[in-house]
């Protein structure tokens, strides 16, 4: 190989790489504009519990009517509480998906990259 050849190679992979790391960084965007979300839902759910709660203590009209609406409101919350953790592990795995995918195929091209260069040489 020439010292043209050389320069072009590097130059080359330079431009892949920053490619990737591109790629990389919108997929950490992403991922993190999803967590966030994710975060503000559990945020406004516990808000609106908390509303909840002080409406059902200034409205209730006795003792077992606020504990009978306490228990329903813990059971309700519980109940959101779990269905959110199922959504975030799901979400989890597909971080972890496009991360692994964006991963192997960041190896995948930086092998064919060796490769050529291997060749070439």
């Amino acid at each position: 190989m020439t010292l043209k050849d050389n320069v072009n190679a590097i130059n080359e992979m330079s431009n892949k790489g920053f490619e990737r790391l591109n790629r990389l960084g919108e997929l950490h965007l992403s991922v993190w504009e999803r967590l966030a979300s994710r975060q503000m839902e559990a945020v406004n759910l516990m808000l609106e519990q908390g509303a909840r709660q002080m409406r059902l203590v200034s409205e209730a009209k006795g003792y077992s009517e606020l504990v009978r609406g306490q228990m329903e409101l813990a059971k309700e919350t519980g109940e959101r509480l779990m269905a959110e953790t199922k959504t975030n592990i799901a979400l989890a795995g597909e971080v972890r998906d496009q991360y692994r995918t964006w991963f192997q195929s960041g190896v995948t091209e930086f092998t064919a990259e060796l490769r050529k260069g291997a060749t070439a040489a």
